[in-house]
């Protein structure tokens, strides 16, 4: 049996969303032990017998991404994930039944989104480069829908207290909105530095933005993945690392929408 959280949120019942953990698989090492990331250095066939355990929890086989930290996203039909198409976007999102949106993450933001009657479903995978990018916005807008329906749950991400960026990144996102300010704590230590460095909220800068794209009901975040190595994979606290999943999909609903 695999471990996984699931969303705390007012979803619609038939609206289904998990985030795995690093628990119960077959992978060993710094992958150890329920790697689901095939482009890693793992053993393809450990992450085969992975997915396949993750799979048992499925309605269908997921739709792997490539992902680029782009603002790319796909619209995924019944039945994509078993074709096993090679497909490069960021985001995934689905109108249809029994249809897996996943991505991959090890420290960067997934973030689910639905819509209160539960019509449509997506995830999209949030590093920094694709939040300051307009991977948010841009995956919304695709949506269609109105946004005052939509609601997202922000997973398990590298906490406040451990993502240390530069200050291109800082400047980056105060141009693009000057709230960004109070998602940036200084750095400091007694070390020299050549430029000034930042912890960055990447749970706040998600907000910010998801709000900038009128999403007002927003759930989650908070929970470190770089803090908790029992439980999560994290690139930044081990470089060499597997990755979990984020997926969400939909049943077909009791009443009619």
């Amino acid at each position: 049996m695999i471990h996984y959280i699931t969303p705390d949120w007012p979803a619609p019942s038939h609206v289904k969303a998990v985030f795995t953990t690093r628990h119960n698989g077959y992978s060993g090492g710094a992958y150890a032990s329920l790697n689901l990331g095939m482009h890693v250095h793992d053993n393809p066939d450990n992450v085969v017998k992975n997915r396949t355990l993750l799979r048992e929890h499925l309605p269908d086989e997921p739709q792997w991404l490539q992902q680029i930290h782009g603002t790319g996203y796909v619209w995924v039909k019944h039945n994509d994930g078993a074709q096993r198409k090679s497909i490069t976007a960021d985001a995934a999102l689905s109108r249809e039944v029994n249809t897996v949106c996943a991505v991959m993450v090890a420290d960067c933001l997934p973030v689910f989104l639905c819509d209160t009657v539960g019509t449509i479903v997506g995830v999209i995978h949030a590093g920094w480069r694709g939040l300051a990018a307009g991977i948010i916005e841009q995956t919304i807008a695709a949506m269609q829908i109105n946004h005052d329906t939509l609601m997202a749950w922000l997973g398990p991400a590298i906490g406040p207290e451990y993502f240390e960026v530069g200050d291109e990144v800082r400047t980056e996102f105060v141009m693009l909105d000057r709230r960004a300010t109070e998602a940036f704590i200084p750095v400091r230590d007694t070390e020299k530095r050549s430029e000034p460095k930042w912890f960055a909220d990447i749970f706040l800068l998600a907000r910010q933005r998801l709000i900038q794209a009128g999403v007002t009901q927003i759930y989650g975040g908070g929970i470190c993945t770089y803090s908790d190595p029992e439980r999560f994979f994290s690139y930044r606290r081990d470089g060499e690392t597997g990755r979990m999943a984020a997926l969400v999909w939909m049943e077909k609903p009791h009443n009619n929408y």
